[in-house]
This record gives C-alpha cells, sequence and structure tokens, in this order.
C-alpha cells in the first residue's frame, strides 16, 4: 500500500461533517474542493478551494468533480447520474454513486435490507395519502418522506386520529417498533477492502425536533448485543459493497431483537465523541479510507458523552451563544462550533463532547450543560 502526494479530495457538501474532515487531515499531504450552494457553509473558510454550486444540478457536480482525482460526499443529497459518469471516466467516488443512489431514496434502503436479509422494521411504500388511508390497518407507523429527509425533516409519526395529515409524496410507512434503546454503529471500509467498526454508541432523542439529544459511549447493553449490532452493521457494509464510511443506526427492541433503521453513507452525528473518546476519530478512518490507508484503532480510550448544541425555540437570526464560557470552565469538557453564522430552532450549531468517570457522571454534567447554554440571536 503506498501513499501518493499530493491528492486533490473534492467534497460535495459544505457543512459541519465537511468541516470536521478537514480538521482532521489537517496532518494530510491533500487538498480540499468544496461544492456548496450556501456561500457561507461551515466548510467555506477552511477549504482550498470553494465553489457554490446545487449538489442536485448533473452539470455542476460532473464539472466540479473533474477537478479532483477523488470524490466524496458529507450529505447524501446530491446529483449521483453526474457522480456514475465521472466513475465511469475513471475517478474515484467513495462511497459510489451505486451506493448514494440507493441510500438518499429510504424506499429502496427497506428494500435493499429486505433483499439481503438484514433484519429491519416491516414497511409499505405510498405515494399519496389515498394510499396511505388504503394501508390504514399498518398504523401505527413512522411515515418517511422518500427523498430529501434530514435532520428528524421529513419524518412524521402517524395513527388512524391524524391520518389526513400525511405526507402526500412518494413515503414508506415504517411499523412501530417497541424500542428499548436506539443506538448506532459506525463502520468503515478502505479500497483494499479492510473494515474497522466503532464500538456501539446510545442514543437520546430530542422528541421535539426528532434528532440526537445527545449519545452515550459505550452503550449501556450486553456483550452479546454489541456483538450481535457489529455483525449486523458489518453485513450491511458488505453488502453495500463500497468504501467509505457507514453509520448503521439500530433499534433494540425490547424483546431483545436489533433491527436496522437507517445507514447514512458519510460521518454522522452519532460519532462525533470519537474526537476526545476514541483512539482515532471517525474523521480520521474517513480519510484515511478515502486515501486507502491502513486504519488503526477504534478502541474507547475513555467514556465520553456528546451533547448536540441547537439553535433555541424563539430565536432565529444572527447567532448568540448565552452562557458559553461558563461550559469553558467545566473540566474534561470540549467544544466544537460549526461555523454557522445564522440560528433558528433545532439547527445543529455545535456539540459539546464530555469525558468522565461512568455513565452517571456525564449524564448529570450533561442535564447542567443543557440547564446553562442557550443557542439564541441578536
Amino acid at each position: 500500500m503506498k501513499y501518493a502526494s499530493k491528492k486533490n479530495i473534492a467534497i460535495l457538501g459544505g457543512g459541519q461533517l465537511g468541516r470536521m474532515l478537514i480538521q482532521a487531515a489537517i496532518s494530510y499531504d491533500v487538498n480540499f474542493y468544496v461544492l456548496d450552494n450556501d456561500e457561507n457553509c461551515p466548510c467555506r473558510d477552511l477549504c482550498h478551494y470553494f465553489e457554490k454550486g446545487s449538489l442536485m444540478d448533473y452539470e455542476t457536480v460532473y464539472r466540479f468533480g473533474q477537478k479532483a482525482e477523488i470524490i466524496s460526499i458529507e450529505i447524501e443529497h446530491v446529483n449521483t447520474a453526474a457522480l456514475e459518469k465521472l466513475e465511469q471516466e475513471g475517478k474515484c467516488v467513495i462511497p459510489n454513486s451505486k451506493v448514494i443512489r440507493t441510500i438518499q431514496d429510504k424506499g429502496l434502503q427497506k428494500i435493499f435490507y429486505q433483499h439481503h436479509e438484514i433484519p429491519s422494521t416491516d414497511f409499505v411504500l405510498t405515494d399519496s395519502l389515498e394510499e396511505v388511508r388504503k394501508n390504514q390497518s399498518f398504523l401505527p407507523a413512522f411515515q418517511k418522506l422518500r427523498t430529501l429527509g434530514y435532520d428528524g425533516r421529513g419524518v412524521q409519526a402517524l395513527n388512524e386520529s391524524n391520518i389526513e395529515m400525511a405526507f402526500t409524496a412518494p413515503s414508506l410507512l415504517e411499523k412501530t417498533a417497541d424500542i428499548d434503546k436506539e443506538i448506532s454503529v459506525i463502520v468503515v471500509k478502505n479500497d483494499s477492502g479492510e473494515t474497522a467498526e466503532f464500538p456501539v454508541v446510545e442514543c437520546i432523542y430530542n422528541e421535539q425536533y426528532n434528532l440526537v439529544d445527545y449519545l452515550i459511549s459505550p452503550a449501556k447493553i450486553t456483550a452479546e448485543q454489541e456483538t450481535r449490532a457489529k455483525q449486523i452493521a458489518l453485513r450491511v457494509v458488505e453488502k453495500l459493497d463500497s468504501p467509505g464510511i457507514f453509520a448503521i443506526e439500530l433499534f433494540l427492541t425490547k424483546a431483545g431483537d436489533i433491527l436496522v433503521n437507517e445507514t447514512a453513507p458519510r460521518t454522522h452525528n452519532s460519532g462525533h465523541q470519537s474526537i476526545e473518546g476514541n483512539l482515532n476519530s471517525q474523521f480520521d478512518l474517513q480519510i484515511k479510507a478515502l486515501l486507502n490507508l491502513p486504519l488503526g484503532s477504534t478502541a474507547i480510550t475513555v467514556p465520553s458523552l456528546m451533547l448536540n448544541i441547537i439553535g433555541a425555540k424563539g430565536f432565529s437570526g444572527k447567532v448568540v451563544y448565552k452562557n458559553l464560557t461558563e461550559i469553558m470552565q467545566m473540566e474534561n469538557t470540549y467544544i466544537h462550533l460549526y461555523g454557522k453564522k445564522e440560528t433558528k430552532p433545532g439547527r445543529k450549531m455545535g456539540h459539546v463532547t464530555l469525558l468522565g468517570k461512568d455513565r452517571e457522571e456525564l449524564i448529570t454534567k450533561a442535564e447542567k450543560i443543557k440547564s446553562i447554554l442557550s443557542v439564541e440571536s441578536e
């Protein structure tokens, strides 16, 4: 395995995931080119070259991809036809266009799990309100838009009493599971076929915004459940058959079953604690996968908790972080702001990672931070 410099890496998307990748890769001999439709995106001032443009436009993505040897994503909502054309011309696209096309459509995702006998919740595909009504006996269920849903948007709980609120666009109805815990496994694969999986983390959700409130590493599960979760996650990546980094979100049911919820073909919110809490972070392994380098250890160094910093309800506009300096004075506390200039309710503006001796200490500290820190606007 050789390391060839210098590499130009094109990233579709300029959000916080791309920003943290660039931060992790600063010691490598690479240039980052970033495409995003927001000229004030978090990557704007860190990348070597920035271009404003639509990630969904064929010509824009195709022309941008020609600038680099390696092309990757930090959001799955991109034009896969352009990526496929670039692959045909010999460009290295990680993950490959087929994988992105499958994952960006939640209906195709579910069909993929079903085809490969990967345990997941039962589902029904719908294209209209009338089709939802015809499947009323399937409720209660979660309805998810098949495409363009993100960070809790495009997802809603449906039952017989609110069926008229159903999305009319192509969607899937996903049977409600009897969930004990929501957990996640991040798996990385390089082009040589080497894989590495991170220890299972446990996710606690903010019900108001349907996104992660905080996560704890390691998850409070049995050794058998840990092994099973990793086996399922590795099977997902094996069947996707592409290098890259993949976050497999899972349900642990009260009956003890482990089911795949969704897969993200990129770094993920459920891996942010790895920056301080593991020997290598998800971003360290992402850059190694892109360059086809040995991956390295994912072992936990100390128990950790990642708390999302999100925009407070009732505030929109130029961001102001209230009481942030008080958080800075706490020991074993690491603040990551994403460089977003504008806040709005529920928007991810950063995260805080806490290190501690055990789960109880971490949760107590997280609740204290939540009571102090507020993301407001001028």
